[in-house]
């Protein structure tokens, strides 16, 4: 069972916003909540552009801070005590498993450096069209063949029995999960809005096409009873790179790489849709003595507003993968994504494995693209 400090699971980006709307059906109305201070970076709104809290539809002292336009979400790196405070925090798999936050990113056949990407709500158009766009360009193969093996975990805030639909709809090969009580969202500084921003270079289809499949996507849960359950459509995410400290195991002679038997292991489970790792560090007391090594996030980038996730070229540098991913009609938006840079944070990306045990310092620095 969960400890103490878990997520019991319930039912449940730019300066230039535009007005707000949010993708799919509308929120349902309810009273309004005061303004509180949330755990996690600081939070504040652009110059200008503050307003008093709308109307929320969870009203559970969860990020109840909400804005009308773009937020000031910092992209202060988590610190290790606030890790060691979530690592219990529960996720839940599309079988409705629960696992702890901790096994999503170590222990045994686990890649050494894993990027979790935090979506909206299941039916946000946004984050599909994000995940149609990455998974195209980044494979699960292509990732773990780097120097060092790389991979993509993915969580939303809505009910796990959407994530089957979610996976079917964005093509993503990799593992989706859920955070219904959106507790981890707070703890690792997310924040909630429903300014649109400007439009990023990895969203393909007209907003318009997009709200409309996204209600679609409803309607169809309706005999299911999830039509309402996709998620807070306020709640914003993020992507965070999980790395060993120095990845200094390697000085004790550790292996550089997984075997050819493990990375056939993590592709089938890839494909499948489900873990990178045969071994699943759970609640539900499998294999929970392998707590594997401590990590720490190296490099992260929280949204502003509700298409404000990390482009595709951005994600890609930072994993140590070489291109820019398809490039899209729109010439000035592609170009933006290629030249700038939202996350913060020193990848190791650009670390051989001989540098980091001679201690060297080769490294990127994911904020500026700059190699130091």
């Amino acid at each position: 069972m969960a400890s103490a400090n878990a997520a019991a699971p319930s039912n449940g980006a730019n300066s230039d916003a535009k007005p707000a709307t949010p993708e799919g059906a509308p929120p349902r109305p309810s009273t309004a909540t005061e303004a509180t201070p949330s755990a996690g970076p600081s939070k504040t709104t652009s110059p200008g552009r503050a307003t008093p809290p709308l109307v929320t539809d969870h009203n559970d002292g969860i990020n109840p801070v909400d804005f009308s336009g773009s937020v000031d979400s910092n992209h202060d790196l988590p610190t290790p005590e606030t890790l060691r405070k979530i690592d219990k925090y529960v996720v839940l798999d599309r079988h409705g498993k629960s696992h702890t936050f901790r096994s999503l990113y170590t222990g045994r056949h686990v890649a050494r450096r894993v990027l979790i990407i935090f979506v909206r709500h299941f039916y946000c158009g946004n984050c599909q069209d994000y995940l149609r766009s990455l998974s195209s360009a980044v494979t699960p193969s292509s990732l773990l063949a780097l120097p060092h093996p790389s991979f993509i975990a993915v969580v939303g805030c809505g009910d796990p029995g959407l994530i089957e639909m979610y996976a079917a709809a964005t093509g993503c090969p990799f593992p989706i999960y859920a955070d219904p009580t959106r507790k981890l969202y707070d703890e690792l500084g997310m924040v909630r809005s429903l300014a649109l921003g400007d439009r990023p270079a990895y969203t393909k289809q007209h907003l318009l096409k997009s709200s409309v499949q996204s209600i679609v996507q409803g309607l169809k849960q309706i005999p299911s009873g999830l039509a309402l359950k996709g998620g807070d459509h306020r709640q914003i995410g993020g992507e965070f790179l999980f790395e060993p400290p120095g990845l200094g195991g390697w000085a004790d002679g550790e292996m550089t790489s997984l075997t050819s038997a493990e990375v056939q292991r993590a592709l089938l489970a890839a494909g499948a849709g489900e873990r990178h790792r045969d071994s699943e560090s759970s609640l539900d007391g499998k294999d929970e003595d392998d707590k594997g090594e401590d990590k720490v996030v190296t490099w992260c980038h929280r949204m502003k507003t509700t298409r404000d996730h990390a482009e595709v070229p951005e994600i890609m540098e930072v994993l140590g993968l070489d291109g820019h991913g398809q490039p899209i009609k729109n010439r000035e938006r592609w170009e933006r994504a290629v030249r700038e840079r939202k996350g913060t944070g020193v990848s190791l990306a650009g670390k051989t494995p001989a540098q980091v045990q001679d201690g060297g310092a080769a490294g990127t620095e994911a904020g500026t693209g700059v190699k130091t």
